[in-house]
């Protein structure tokens, strides 16, 4: 195989090659290049070795291989609490899961529920030669983010959000998923759209603003239609919006939750208040969790790849191996899944 290599000034690449150019050369898909690259299994020989051949011509730093390795994957109480809730972590770290045993990475699995805590888990991690790094799924809080200060190896959010950018990260794109979202519903006529939310977590607080945003290009003020929630639980979104239907009246034709969860309470208040859903208020959630489309009806949402970012934050930390990339942060794009939920504002 002949491989050309464009080059600039000196005889340099003009540009830093990518996996999806190596890939590209060699005919196969981005993941069949990542796993031959890091020593994956399901890659014939003979293939293998062509990959790395190229990557090598092209100037690609080949990421060292973690195969027989650890990483440490440590979740905060919310992560294990929604585990068994709604799904939206099963989903990630499906995919996690999925990709540690393509790469033949043992993950060792930590629950973090205070500072203590975590000093022992980076304590090990530190110590233990074979733990190539750690993951850290929505844990991304000040506190957490101060300790891990010169820890040494690399350290992937998530699900979380570093505002100093120490650290890599993956989330969803959560302000412009939440955009589209609000933009969608103002596109059917909605003027008055209720916001549900549990505040507290940065990338929560993305899809509020995501929410903002959309409102604002209309020339809408957000005004009182941010509603929180104690918990993403639906019956505490059911009372919360009960309680604004009480208090209020129906001052508002459409809801949009920052998950599925919520939503699925807000239609519960809506229905048992006397109206229809979306005949008199349209809902639509966030993340596309199973359950959303069999609720009566089913619901409207925006697609959030759980499995796919669970997969990308072992390739993510498996990059950062090589030390010679600045901390990244990755968004993966949202679509919106149109069901029976949403509909014209009413007159």
């Amino acid at each position: 195989m002949v491989v050309k290599v464009e080059t600039g000034k000196r005889g340099t690449p003009s540009r830093r090659v990518r996996l999806e150019d190596v890939a590209a050369r060699c005919g196969v898909s981005v993941s069949t290049a990542s796993r031959a690259l890091a020593g994956g299994k399901g890659v014939r020989g003979d293939l293998r070795s062509m990959i790395i051949e190229t990557a090598k011509k092209l100037n690609y730093t080949i990421p060292t291989s973690i195969a027989g390795r650890k990483v440490i994957l440590a979740a905060s109480n919310a992560a294990r609490i929604d585990y068994g809730r709604n799904q939206f972590n099963f989903y990630v770290l499906d995919g996690l899961n999925e990709r540690a045993r393509t790469l033949g990475v043992e993950l060792v699995s930590r629950s973090i529920a205070d500072a203590g805590e975590q000093i022992a888990l980076l304590n090990e991690a530190r110590q233990d030669k074979s733990v190539v790094g750690c993951l850290f799924l929505t844990l991304d809080d000040e506190a957490v983010l101060t300790l891990t200060g010169g820890f040494g190896k690399p350290i992937v959010l998530i699900n979380g959000d570093d505002p100093a950018m120490h650290h890599s990260s993956l989330t969803p794109c959560n302000r412009s998923a939440a955009h589209l979202a609000t933009q969608h519903l103002l596109d059917l006529g909605h003027r008055r759209i209720l916001f549900l939310m549990r505040r507290g977590r940065r990338t929560i607080e993305r899809r509020f603003e995501g929410w903002q945003d959309a409102l604002r290009e209309r020339g809408l003020a957000a005004g009182d239609l941010a509603v929180e929630v104690a918990d993403w639980l639906p019956d505490l979104a059911a009372e919360a919006t009960a309680r604004r239907i009480e208090a209020r009246g129906l001052d508002f034709t459409a809801v949009l939750a920052a998950g599925d969860s919520l939503a699925i309470g807000a239609m519960m208040a809506i229905r048992k208040s006397g109206y229809e859903v979306p005949a008199d208020v349209s809902v639509m959630g966030m993340d596309d969790l199973p359950q959303a489309a069999f609720q009566n009806p089913p619901l409207t949402t925006m697609h959030i790849p759980m499995r796919e970012i669970g997969a990308a934050s072992l390739d993510l930390l498996l990059a950062d191996l090589g030390g010679d990339l600045p901390p990244r942060r990755i968004e993966f794009a949202c679509h919106i899944v149109q069901r029976q939920s949403t509909g014209p504002a009413r007159a």
